[in-house]
């Protein structure tokens, strides 16, 4: 991995932790949700317009990466309704980095060094130690919707992780995932809502917060879906989860979550898989 992907996906994960925490920030879940989404839509809508088409043999992955990742923001944003979010945030992505560097390196053959390897373990373990908090105001239900969002997680990425390379054109590929995921997110979100003139409402009220959070979510991914292209799936992941280094700060001054000793520990930890990881390769 070269030093500007390096600091591309280490980029994304500073992104991806900011807008996870504006998720956290707006009250209702299915608003939340559907902002994001509508941004998909206009910013994916302008990709399709100028970028190439992607290869028909591409599209199964477009269409069944949508589904997987509409059904993870919807989760997401109910984590976090019931669950801390410098908790939830941790688990879910040490989970995923879990689970994509098993798939990936059991069933799609690629190859990591010792070092990298054992940068991607240290990065997990962070991730799951910044996850456990004594104090937590977390339940079980919390707690089983962070592991589902984390398996959602592992799949949508195994798949555009297959599809873009395939595709040959990253960029056009993820314009076109944003589109449908720009349709399917905000159906989900109003079929789902119980009162949808409310949900009207919640829209307008929180427009500017829902836009800016779905910037900084399609600018992330799009970052990793190019990443992804260049470099292993593993790597990609656990670089990327790193963001939870943004989120537990974030957690700390914006939410008051406590940042413990133990959090600052298992954050230096974190680090020293990061290290490890680029120097690996």
């Amino acid at each position: 991995m070269s030093t500007g992907v390096l600091l591309a996906v280490l980029g994304a994960a500073l992104l991806h932790g900011s807008w996870n925490a504006i998720a956290k920030a707006i009250p209702a879940r299915l608003v939340s949700s559907a902002l994001i989404g509508l941004v998909y839509l206009v910013v994916g809508a302008v990709g399709c317009i100028l970028l190439p088409l992607p290869p028909r043999e591409v599209w199964p992955y477009l269409l069944i990466s949508a589904a997987v990742q509409t059904l993870y923001l919807v989760l997401l944003t109910a984590a976090y309704a019931k669950s801390e979010f410098g908790r939830t945030y941790p688990l879910t992505r040490g989970i995923a980095v879990l689970g994509i560097t098993l798939v990936s390196t059991m069933f799609l053959g690629e190859r990591m060094a010792p070092a990298q390897i054992a940068g991607v373990a240290v990065v997990a373990i962070a991730l799951f130690a910044l996850s456990w908090s004594p104090k937590g105001r977390s339940g079980p239900a919390g707690t089983l919707m962070a592991v589902a969002v984390g398996i959602t997680i592992t799949a949508y990425s195994v798949i555009d992780g297959i599809g873009v390379r395939m595709s040959g054109e990253p960029f056009g590929y993820a314009s076109w995932l944003f589109l449908i995921q720009g349709i399917t997110i905000p159906l989900v979100c109003f079929l789902l809502a119980r009162d949808r003139r409310e949900m009207l409402v919640g829209l307008r009220e929180h427009a500017p917060m829902g836009a800016l959070g779905g910037i900084l979510s399609l600018a992330a991914y799009t970052i990793v879906v190019w990443a992804q292209s260049l470099a292993p799936l593993a790597v990609v992941s656990a670089l990327r989860e790193t963001g939870v280094l943004a989120a537990g700060v974030i957690g700390y001054f914006v939410f008051r979550e406590p940042f413990s000793k133990w959090r600052v520990t298992a954050t230096v930890v974190a680090v020293s898989g990061i290290v490890a990881i680029r120097l690996g390769g």
